[in-house]
């Protein structure tokens, strides 16, 4: 669908007074505005006035010539030099557009902590039908009550011009990310020295959400099959967990199953929500930080902050190749840095505020997400006395071939600890983005089978 059509279906949708959906009303002088001034996925389409974030022209439509399809993907931007990095020496020349999180991670590990800063490339695409579906669900759709769901909406994120916070965080949870995912890679969490022994897990994602054709009755209020088998190490291999994402969490809550090895036994795991330690994290991350937020958001009041320009990991293809091997990538309290790529891009900026009487480890959260995709690529977490606990960051890349834009390496720095958590390492291949999986493989009775071999 052209940009001129999704944003005409938006300012119809805006304009009107009876459809229920909570984006705000604008005049036709706005609305002609927008028109010019939108992408598909609600972006600002024009650069900034400084020329440091240029228009949106579509991001990488075209496949690299030497991308082999199973390999891992080539730099599009690999003659891009680096314009400068950020120290704690120099940082306060760059604080407008550095995060409170960025900026304590620069004080408490330097000097050698370093950000460094590439040109801006809006590389972010998404396949033609996906835009159509965001010009639809743009119309459509709507928060159920207490936000804990969202009604009459398909395939990728719901609301393009968010109103308010839970909106937002929607556009994360919902976003398209494939309709079919299968890989392997470890996670890791060194110790204050740096030493480390990875988990390596297969992963299988069954997206039903984004399921071409689908309608919301017929994905039975589920988001995402997700099915994962832990290779090595041998104490833990066999492993395996299977989890049934719903929308509407309250109303029906994530289902997850464990197998481990030894029990010989498919056994549900009632807690593996919110704030429940995340399993193989050695206490540096909670349940809902995968994906860099997940789950029902009922616990928190967001609310939206506005967009600034914030120096974001982007466009990772270097982090991406050196991530087969952990042993390039880890290092004492911090990860190799010099594989990182960071560029100014505009931002949402939401804010959590844990609601009375709820417990969670975390009592406020800050997240911020690239304007261009709806990921969340930084956050921030704050303990109960609101001092800053642990910052997240996801690197992503474009796989190009889909086209879609999802991380590569994600990861979690505890300051308390001054340990770090990290998944997206030793890979052995790429994401495989059309593995023929069936929905049956991801019933109980499959997954049983599959633990027993």
């Amino acid at each position: 669908m052209k940009l001129s059509k999704l944003v005409t279906a938006v300012a119809v949708l805006t304009l009107s007074t009876s459809s229920g959906l909570s984006l705000a009303k604008v005049d036709e002088t706005t609305a002609k505005r927008l028109q010019n001034d939108l992408t598909p996925v609600g972006a600002e389409r024009y650069g900034n006035s400084e020329g440091t974030i240029p228009a949106w022209d579509g991001g990488i439509t075209k496949i690299p010539e030497n991308y082999e399809e199973g390999e891992f993907h080539p730099d599009p931007f690999a003659d891009d030099k680096m314009l400068f990095k950020i120290t704690s020496a120099n940082m306060a020349k760059y604080e407008k557009n550095l995060t409170d999180g960025q900026k304590a991670l620069l004080t408490q590990y330097a000097p050698g902590y370093e950000i460094p800063v590439y040109p801006t490339r809006r590389s972010a695409s998404y396949p033609e039908w996906i835009y159509e579906k965001l010009a639809e669900n743009a119309l459509t759709a709507e928060l159920q009550e207490n936000a804990n769901g969202v009604r009459n909406t398909i395939a990728t994120s719901p609301f393009p011009i968010p109103n308010n916070g839970v909106e937002a965080i929607w556009n994360h949870i919902l976003r398209f990310r494939g309709e079919q995912a299968e890989f392997k890679s470890a996670i890791v969490t060194p110790t204050k020295d740096g030493s480390y022994n990875p988990i390596l897990t297969n992963y299988s994602y069954y997206f039903t959400y984004a399921e071409p054709g689908i309608t919301l009755d017929e994905i039975d209020n589920k988001i995402f099959y997700l099915k994962t088998k832990i290779n090595s190490p041998a104490k833990l291999a066999g492993t395996l967990t299977l989890v049934h994402e719903t929308l509407d969490q309250v109303r029906s809550p994530r289902k997850a199953w464990r197998y481990q090895a030894g029990e010989r036994r498919l056994r549900r795991v009632p807690n593996l929500e919110y704030g429940t330690d995340l399993p193989s994290s050695e206490s540096l991350r909670t349940v809902d930080q995968k994906d860099m937020y997940n789950g029902a958001p009922n616990q928190y009041q967001w609310n939206l902050l506005g967009k600034r320009e914030v120096y974001i990991p982007y466009n990772s293809y270097k982090l991406n190749e050196a991530s087969t091997d952990a042993s390039k990538v880890v290092s004492p309290k911090h990860i190799n840095q010099e594989l990182t790529r960071y560029e100014l891009h505009r931002v949402w900026a939401v804010e959590g505020i844990l609601r009375d009487g709820l417990r969670h480890a975390y009592h406020k959260r800050r997240f911020f997400f690239d304007e261009d995709t709806w990921q969340i690529v930084l956050a921030e977490d704050f303990d109960e006395d609101g001092n800053l606990w642990r910052v997240s960051e996801a690197h992503p890349v474009n796989f190009y071939q889909i086209p879609v834009t999802w991380t590569t390496v994600e990861l979690t720095y505890d300051l308390k600890a001054e340990r770090y958590y990290i998944e997206g390492l030793d890979k052995q291949g790429t994401i495989d983005f059309n593995p023929e999986f069936k929905r049956r493989a991801f019933t109980t009775s499959a997954a049983r089978r599959e633990a027993k071999r």
